[in-house]
């Protein structure tokens, strides 16, 4: 697989996995992580680690690098992308684009905070 495609089945079902879930969060977290420290916060072993990692690997979802007897992971944050915009082709509607304003001090006059009216709203686009 070139570096920009990315198997939607293949990124589902390695997502799939409570171990390869746990180690795409940790990863996202950093630049880059090494395999050492996914040895300390997973409770399966070596093997297993390299097992989950090369199943993510073959996915798309991260690359590795070797570095003498160490190997490094870093998210490929485009394959990510990639899934998530198949799932909106499937449902399509109002895509969230930041994150919800900052609340601002709502004057007398204007309804309770508890109101409908004064509710936050995010940006949404098509």
């Amino acid at each position: 697989m070139s570096r920009e495609e990315i198997a939607a089945p293949e990124g589902f079902k390695a997502l799939g996995d409570p171990i390869r879930w746990s180690i795409i969060q940790q990863i996202a977290e950093q630049d880059e992580l090494a395999c050492s420290l996914l040895e300390d916060t997973l409770p399966v072993s070596k093997p297993t680690i390299s097992y989950h990692t090369k199943i993510l690997a073959q996915a798309g979802l991260i690359e590795v690098r070797k570095r003498g007897r160490n190997y490094f992971y870093a998210l490929r944050r485009d394959a990510l992308r990639s899934l998530m915009d198949e799932l909106w082709t499937m449902a399509p509607g109002p895509r969230p684009v930041g994150e919800a304003p900052t609340p601002r001090p709502a004057p007398e006059s204007e309804p309770a905070a508890g109101d409908e009216a004064s509710q936050q709203t995010a940006l949404l686009t098509w």
